[in-house]
């Protein structure tokens, strides 16, 4: 696949050449269609290789990311034994286009662990109105992420810290889906309906064997997103407030027809347990998700908080008679301070934090905290998912705008029943033994739930 992708850039690349010589007597394209041709002229923007016509109506740029991540766990004194390693989280190359000024066109492929995952595949429109209520106004079509949380839409470019938060994987990320989006510099609206996640090959599998083998419909969600501002006239101070609904119902590419399972790693990808997992909640009918956010930025100083809560609705829920709903629930809360006297950039179209503006030549550096809370158990409905709270200590170091360097530790909190599906131990029992059962338990024979801190180093490029 890799070796594919190499060889379509090439031709893309070597096209590029051949449009860009204007040649009198190359009149048509290879379909024999007489085209109207333009010079392009190619640019280097801050790291960034891009090729655009002089009339601006049509631009191709690159936009590539490699993260090389590693991690040392302190498990002297954990229950399960956790490795150390070395990975690439990262490996995106992308593709970006404005044709006639308005339409936008969106390739975005991951090729980290060694596998092809579709990540943006757009096409959209942008208004060209200048006044009136059309203006900053677009509509997008394809797989992308939906408008829902701050943190989760944010590009992960410019995230703060290596990881997103616990609550991150309750929302909703990439789906096929129409969205439209309008904003003004005091507010912004996103609204969206959203079918399957054909990211990944487990998610496409799962989607064709529902379907073929159930007739099962893939389902569909309705999103959306509002947010109320202020920003300065000279853009040093912003404030935001916004939040966000969704309702889900089953889709194909659920692991299983009719039923959910909320999981997560602890703000690691290279520790690959996950403690807090509920495992598969059947005779689930629809999810609900409702989101709230609050940010603020003043010149060096930025602090950005949310609340998300994750319910399922079904009729006997888990098996257990009579409970029709349950309810799952997270918070973080986050500062970042860029010490040599930089300051933070704000977004109006998404709606979010973007690249810091860095104060030296020689780059800026930051220190972050964040505190991470979530809690995945329902007793009434017989769900012991486990629950968790983690603080992370971030310290990230900005060369330039395409080089970033990235130290985060963090110490990680579990309860007694953050035990993997009752795959993990989470204590000892009366007699001192491991125990993977939260019931058995023995707290004058330890602590109960794991607990662990880690360091965490990324090294990325983007260009």
């Amino acid at each position: 696949m890799t070796t594919k992708v190499i060889l379509i850039l090439t031709l893309m690349l070597g096209g590029l050449s051949v449009f860009g010589q204007h040649d009198s007597t190359q009149l048509t394209n290879q379909y024999g269609i007489i085209v109207d041709r333009h010079p392009l002229e190619p640019e280097f923007r801050n790291g960034i290789l891009t090729f655009e016509t002089k009339n601006k109506d049509y631009k191709l740029w690159l936009d590539n990311r490699i993260y090389i991540d590693g991690a040392y766990f302190f498990d002297k004194h954990t229950y399960n034994p956790i490795g150390n390693g070395i990975t690439i989280r990262r490996a995106r190359m992308a593709f970006k286009t404005i044709i006639k000024k308005n339409w936008y066109g969106e390739i975005d492929l991951d090729f980290a662990g060694s596998q092809t995952e579709m990540k943006d595949m757009i096409v959209g429109y942008i208004s060209p109105a200048k006044r009136g209520f059309m203006k900053h106004i677009s509509i997008k079509a394809g797989n992308f992420k939906e408008g829902f949380s701050m943190e989760e839409t944010t590009t992960s470019r410019y995230i703060t810290f290596i990881e997103r938060s616990l609550i991150s994987k309750l929302a909703p990320s990439r789906h096929l889906g129409l969205q439209l989006t309008k904003y003004d510099r005091y507010w912004l609206v996103i609204g969206g309906v959203h079918f399957e996640d054909l990211g990944g090959a487990e998610e496409v599998s799962l989607s064709q064997s529902h379907n073929k083998k159930l007739g099962m419909d893939e389902g569909y969600s309705y999103t959306g997103r509002a947010v109320a501002r202020y920003i300065s006239n000279n853009n040093d101070f912003v404030f935001h407030l916004g939040g966000g609904i969704s309702y889900r119902t089953p889709k194909t590419s659920w692991d299983s027809p009719n039923a959910y399972r909320f999981s997560t790693r602890t703000i690691s990808n290279i520790n690959r347990k996950k403690y807090l997992d509920t495992d598969v909640i059947t005779n689930v009918n629809s999810r609900t998700l409702a989101d709230f956010e609050i940010a603020t930025a003043w010149k060096n100083i930025m602090f950005h908080a949310e609340y998300l809560n994750a319910g399922l609705q079904g009729t006997d829920l888990n098996g257990v008679k009579g409970v029709n709903s349950t309810t799952v629930k997270g918070s973080f809360a986050q500062i970042g301070w860029l010490i040599f006297g930089g300051h933070y950039r704000y977004n109006m179209r998404e709606g979010e934090f973007t690249q810091i503006a860095r104060a030296k030549k020689w780059g800026e550096v930051e220190l972050a905290f964040r505190y991470d809370y979530l809690d995945l158990n329902d007793f009434n409905a017989k769900i012991y998912g486990g629950g968790a709270n983690a603080y992370t200590f971030g310290l990230n170091y900005y060369a330039n705008d395409n080089i970033k360097f990235m130290l985060d530790y963090s110490y990680a909190d579990h309860d007694r029943y953050a035990n993997g599906k009752g795959k993990l131990y989470v204590g000892n029992d009366v007699n001192g033994n491991p125990t993977k059962d939260w019931a058995d338990v023995d707290t004058g024979k330890g602590k109960a739930g794991e607990q662990f801190g880690f360091l965490q180093l990324r090294v990325e490029i983007d260009f």
